[in-house]
């Protein structure tokens, strides 16, 4: 009974696991409002079975099917039709302009002062007269746009030519060596044993993390170098 129970623990597990990854990448906060509603009913169908020994595993598994099936119909649908996607997820709603809140658009989303001054603390800005604008996005986080006079500097603003930037790839972690990466930058393996021998390393159980970009600059970090 016991380990009928683990492993329809374990099995449901699994699915829900994999039906989440179907929907696709997002956090939580970047869901749209349908798209939460489904993950928390089909955590709650998962449940079932668990806690009623009279539901059968299929119980849950139709459902959860039926609701995946959903939730890709809609959001193919989404990409498809502007129109459709702003009948599902809505639209972005503007609660700042000029540095004035615009008390309409605050009713209408039912969005108090308090909302709005958490958010923009949660932005760093520190007054609402610093924001040209506000607007409030379909997954009800608060993008901002500061005025020109309070943007941070850039290279660009002060006339300064600076390098492309070139992406990190993983090569080591914990002490195993990532292949899909070496595939990637078509990386001879010799390469990385002579590299690490440069950093004192003749063992990948001796990094903890190391990284190589696209102009292959060697990035290691030796397990035990920094524990503080």
């Amino acid at each position: 009974m016991i380990l009928q129970l683990i492993l329809r623990t374990f099995f449901l597990y699994v699915v829900v696991i994999v039906t989440m990854r179907i929907m696709g990448k997002r956090q939580i906060g970047q869901l749209q409002p349908f798209e939460f509603a489904i993950a928390v009913m089909i955590s709650d169908l998962a449940a079932i079975p668990l806690a009623d020994d009279t539901k059968q595993i299929h119980h849950a598994l139709i459902p959860i099917g039926v609701l995946t099936i959903c939730q890709l119909s809609i959001s193919f649908l989404s990409i498809r039709g502007v129109r459709i996607r702003e009948v599902v997820c809505g639209k972005p709603t503007l609660l700042i302009r000029n540095g004035q809140i615009l008390e309409k658009n605050m009713r209408k989303e039912m969005y108090t002062v308090n909302d709005l001054l958490e958010q923009l603390r949660f932005c760093g800005v520190q007054g609402i007269k610093d924001v040209e604008y506000g607007i409030l996005e379909t997954n009800g986080q608060l993008s901002v746009l500061l005025k020109s006079q309070k943007r941070p500097v850039t290279p660009e603003d002060l006339n300064i030519n600076t390098p492309q930037e070139c992406f990190e790839h993983d090569i080591i972690i914990d002490g195993k060596l990532i292949g899909r990466t070496l595939k990637t930058l078509k990386i001879k393996r010799e390469w990385i044993d002579n590299s690490l021998k440069e950093y004192g390393v003749n063992d990948y159980n001796q990094v903890f993390y190391a990284s190589v970009d696209d102009n292959m600059n060697l990035f290691v970090q030796k397990k035990g170098e920094y524990l503080d």
